[in-house]
């Protein structure tokens, strides 16, 4: 069966914990949170024991988990059995033991796999298995026209009342950032006086989440949103910020992928990487995304293109007697970034 994120807890409260459950999809905070009211709704069911499996990558050993399957537990009587499927593929060989779980469940198991991006290509037997035993829970991306009533209905569930304009501005500012909109959501229960908010209210209580920082204009690039992401630079030119002070983020950023693309490249673990590299889970998304659009030679001429614009802003390349301009230097880069198909500045 096939539910929505927002049903889940009403499916969840109306049967008892089915053998197993897919959450899948490429918005990242309503698959965690999905997940978590599994998690939680199996700890008071009785489920003390659980075990996790990072499954991303060829060199992950499917047979562990068949075992894990077939083994009792140690330490409860009932044990939650966790899978993490970044790619959504699970490929022939777990495909199978998914699929061999579900068509003979243990009693004392809950399985569940979470899954990023996610479309009919990333379905199978073995997702079709799971949909017979128990549920699929799909977290569809929350698109631009979809915003505001998502954000209303997310403002009602945490208690606060607004009306249309405040919902307007509340979208305004969050760009379609999920995270900061949950974030802001819950500041504003806390908040809010119990009225109704306007448009003024809501301006004098929410921080601005849309301001155009560096952190959010590499994602934006990261993410394949050239539109967004030169947008984002046009706004902090304006709000009179400095190429140099922007180099240092966009450089680390840069220079993070480039080592992920490297792990990447000769089959390691990525997501022991992401560990390494203290990634968090809702971030490995936007990394995923960057690494399809480019191999890992190609970000490592991204990272040199970076200290070449770095070098461009400090005055130190010019073209004849002119500077070059170290703005659309940075937006070439990024743009070249975002689509696979942009031209860059020669270094």
């Amino acid at each position: 069966m096939e539910l929505r994120p927002d049903r889940l807890a009403a499916q969840l409260a109306s049967e008892p914990l089915r053998p197993a459950y897919l959450v899948a999809g490429p918005e990242m905070l309503l698959v965690l949170e999905a997940a978590d009211a599994l998690r939680q709704h199996a700890r008071q069911a009785g489920f003390g024991e659980r075990e996790v499996f990072d499954a991303d990558g060829r060199d992950f050993d499917w047979n562990t988990l068949d075992a894990t399957f077939r083994a009792p537990s140690l330490f409860s009587a009932q044990r939650l059995v966790e899978v993490r499927l970044p790619t959504g593929k699970p490929g022939k060989e777990g495909g199978e033991v998914i699929a061999g779980y579900c068509a003979n469940p243990p009693g004392d198991i809950v399985l569940l796999v979470t899954a990023g991006d996610w479309s009919r290509q990333h379905g199978g037997k073995w997702s079709e298995a799971i949909a017979r035993v128990g549920h699929v829970v799909q977290a569809p991306q929350v698109r631009p026209h979809e915003l505001e009533g998502w954000l209303e209905a997310r403002l009602r569930g945490r208690g606060v009342r607004a009306d249309r304009s405040a919902v307007q501005r509340l979208a305004e500012r969050v760009q379609g950032n999920l995270l900061a909109a949950a974030q802001e959501v819950d500041k504003l229960a806390l908040l809010a006086d119990g009225g109704t908010l306007d448009g003024a209210r809501m301006d004098a209580l929410v921080a601005d989440a849309a301001r155009f920082d560096v952190f959010r204009l590499v994602d934006a690039a990261l993410n394949g949103q050239p539109a967004q992401a030169a947008r984002m630079l046009a706004g902090l030119r304006a709000e009179g910020e400095a190429v140099p002070a922007l180099m240092g983020m966009v450089a680390m950023e840069l220079n993070r992928v480039a080592a992920l693309a490297r792990v990447q490249a000769r089959g390691g673990n990525l997501a022991a990487e992401f560990k390494a590299q203290r990634v968090w889970d809702s971030k490995q998304a936007v990394y995923r995304r960057a690494l399809s659009k480019h191999p890992a030679a190609q970000w490592e001429r991204f990272v040199a293109m970076a200290g070449s614009v770095d070098r461009i802003a400090k005055g130190r390349v010019r073209l004849g007697e002119e500077p070059v301009d170290a703005w659309l230097a940075l937006e070439r880069l990024l743009l070249a970034v975002a689509e696979p198909k942009a031209k860059m500045l020669a270094s």
